[in-house]
């Protein structure tokens, strides 16, 4: 099966990069949006996700991956079958890459995030997630 690839959005006053580097791990709670659920869901463990600060910033600043699969979400007292993903901080992004810079980028005007901009997880093409990786001067090895 292929790996999925994703993007996922937070405000840095919130829940910003730094501090999920200090945490190491953090359970990704407080979705609630149905596309966005049904997103978290469709996650695998391993699986890589790009770390966007919305709000303040917008720009793609770290990249994280998958260490726990869609759960039930501890903050929902609703039935609706809400669903966090435990995520851990794989690398910081040498050179955050701005919403400007990505609507800029032909190879990147047809995502989600430029798409659906206020989707707060969503998934991210393979040649995408590699552009944006090259524009914020990022390998992963």
């Amino acid at each position: 099966m292929a790996r999925s690839y994703w993007l996922v959005k937070s405000e840095p006053s919130a829940y910003g990069w730094e501090q999920l580097v200090k945490e190491k791990r953090a359970l990704w709670t407080g979705v609630r949006n149905f596309t966005a659920r049904n997103n978290l869901a469709a996650m695998k463990l391993g699986e890589l996700v790009l770390y966007y600060h919305s709000g303040e910033g917008k720009e793609v600043v770290g990249i994280a991956k998958v260490t726990a699969e869609a759960q039930p979400d501890p903050t929902s007292k609703a039935a609706e079958g809400w669903v966090a993903v435990e995520l851990a901080p794989v690398k910081s992004l040498a050179a955050p890459v701005t919403l400007v810079a990505i609507k800029a980028d032909p190879k990147l005007g047809d995502t989600a995030l430029v798409r659906q901009s206020r989707l707060s997880v969503m998934p991210m093409p393979k040649p995408a997630f590699d552009r944006i990786l090259a524009l914020g001067k990022t390998k992963l090895t």
